[in-house]
């Protein structure tokens, strides 16, 4: 059974909304599943916060106390491993949608160096 204290205020969610994750966003982005976060709420590290998606529940966490428990429990390695791995991932994200629109702005570019010759 979940303790009071463990509960977080909205107000504090709220006012440092880039600071919290879901469940489902630490296991993508730190490649820990779901047992391990339970295990640190059970153990009083992890405060949380019940929510619901289209009616799909998780868990509204605080990503500094998820980040300090990932590298007491599995190291700092583990830890900056994650991190960089979820900035790879979203480079790589970047540069494709760069490239979808620098594609774009050539076709474009194309076709008003055509239209001026004409």
């Amino acid at each position: 059974m979940r303790q009071p204290q463990q509960r977080l205020d909205v107000e504090q969610l709220n006012a440092e909304v880039w600071r919290v994750l879901s469940d489902a966003t630490a296991e993508k982005e730190y490649g820990v599943d779901r047992e391990f976060i339970i295990k640190g709420i059970q153990a009083g590290r992890l405060e949380y916060r019940e929510g619901t998606v289209w009616g799909n529940p998780y868990r509204r966490l605080l990503r500094s106390q998820l980040e300090r428990y990932i590298a007491e429990e599995l190291g700092e390695d583990r830890l900056s491993r994650g991190k960089t791995e979820t900035e790879l991932r979203k480079v790589r994200r970047e540069i494709a949608r760069l490239k979808k629109e620098l594609a774009q702005l050539e076709a474009r570019k194309a076709e008003l160096e055509k239209a001026r010759v004409s």
